[in-house]
């Protein structure tokens, strides 16, 4: 979702004539699109700003900066006084007015009028390959340890005949790989009263659509909430080729009092029951997931049920965070009752599960043939660096030909715990 922000956020400064660069000292201005979800984003970003005002401050230059994305109103206030303007994501078409007000004069074929709608505004895309949609902003759910509902407000659904135009636009456009963004994408529509299609119907449209394209792409989604997931769901990726066999399936905690302080609205066997669907629907699909450790009032036997968990859904990829209390949200009320040092070491035993279960994974496919999309090169440029259909990172030898932003297919030749590596094949 940030990623798709600052892709907007680029566009609008590209229309009043600034070039991106990746060097600071370069800039005239600096910009954080932030994450509220965990303290440590917000710290990085203290750090940042401090950074860049010492550095107005030695070089003597009329360097601007700005916040914006996923911001608390507690931060909000403090990021005020240091920082030259605060804008929520929405007030984006604003953000002319306000460089304008600090003396930058706008070029004169600048209209503002093209920046009415966040959602008109179209992404400065970082390739020519990979894409996100946003289809929906803020949240309903209210998870007590979650921020997002308070900095990104309620659930507002975008218009699905604007979803699919956007994916068709980018797969004329050669785009191999999009995904659907939302903070409980299987919840769109739900906020507009029956005058809008479900989540299922809009995979199902685009799906339609893939099977009669001529240009081969994947589309992804996340992330979904498991209280929402439905088996009408599974059967439409399941019939669409283009719906790629991926599944992000947050889980959280494998306790079920701890699901219950989260607010999560499931228990570990509702969840399980949902998981048995997708490996009966979907057997190819893989499984990744996120999980919280060290929330508060997690004892060791509520970790152990995490852990658990994990070991018997086989994930293959999970992301694992400390929990860290953020303010608005209820559980900063409670207790942050599990030391540090205690969480570390609760993320630690998880992530060497999670690796036993990925090189599971992965061993079942040497020397099988797989299609990949190549994304990118290694740091040293000596392998092709991309995912297999159900995003398990994937190497193959440099060619001497360009295949960043192609599909290739492989045949496997080399599993790790959390990649694999493979030769092109016809």
């Amino acid at each position: 979702m940030n990623i798709s922000d600052s892709q907007r956020v680029k566009t609008v400064l590209d229309n009043l004539g600034y070039t991106y660069t990746e060097n600071e000292s370069e800039a005239d201005i600096l910009g954080v699109v932030a994450c509220s979800v965990r303290q440590k984003a917000i710290d990085r970003v203290y750090s940042r700003i401090h950074t860049w005002n010492k550095m107005k401050r030695k070089q003597k230059k009329n360097i601007l900066t700005f916040l914006s994305g996923c911001v608390l109103e507690s931060d909000e206030k403090k990021f005020l006084k240091t920082f030259d303007f605060v804008f929520k994501m929405g007030d984006l078409d604003k953000l002319p007015d306000m460089i304008n007000n600090y003396g930058v004069t706008l070029p004169g074929n600048f209209k503002k009028n093209n920046l009415t709608d966040f959602w008109q505004i179209n992404p400065h895309y970082d390739n020519n390959f990979d894409a996100y949609v946003p289809i929906q902003n803020g949240c309903n759910n209210f998870c007590s340890y979650c921020a997002v509902p308070y900095t990104r407000g309620r659930e507002l659904s975008r218009g699905s005949e604007e979803i699919i135009s956007e994916v068709k636009d980018l797969v004329d456009r050669g785009f191999k790989q999009i995904t659907l963004l939302g903070q409980n994408v299987n919840s769109y529509g739900s906020d507009k009263n029956g005058n809008e299609i479900s989540f299922p119907e809009l995979l199902e449209r685009i799906g339609e659509y893939g099977d009669t394209s001529d240009k081969e792409f994947l589309l992804y989604f996340t992330a979904p909430h498991p209280k929402d997931f439905t088996d009408e769901l599974l059967h439409v990726m399941s019939r669409h080729k283009c719906l790629a066999k991926w599944v992000h399936f947050p889980i959280q905690s494998g306790d079920d009092e701890v699901l219950k302080r989260m607010n999560r609205n499931y228990t570990l066997e509702e969840y399980a029951q949902s998981v048995d669907k997708i490996r009966t629907i979907l057997p190819d699909a893989t499984l990744f997931t996120d999980i919280i450790v060290g929330f508060s009032g997690e004892t060791e036997e509520a970790f152990e049920n995490s852990a658990n968990a994990m070991r018997r859904f086989k994930y293959n990829m999970v992301y694992i965070a400390n929990y860290s209390p953020r303010p608005g949200a209820k559980s900063h009320k409670w207790e942050d009752d599990v030391p540090l040092e205690e969480k570390k070491r609760r993320l630690h035993k998880l992530s060497d599960i999670m690796m036993d279960t990925s090189h599971e994974y992965n061993k079942t496919l040497l020397g099988k043939k797989m299609r990949v999309l190549l994304t990118s090169l290694d740091r040293n440029g000596e392998y092709f660096q991309g995912f297999t259909e159900g995003r398990v990172v994937t190497r193959v030898k440099k060619e001497d030909k360009d295949l960043i932003g192609k599909f290739i297919n492989i045949k496997i030749t080399e599993v790790r715990h959390m990649s694999i590596e493979g030769v092109p094949v016809e």
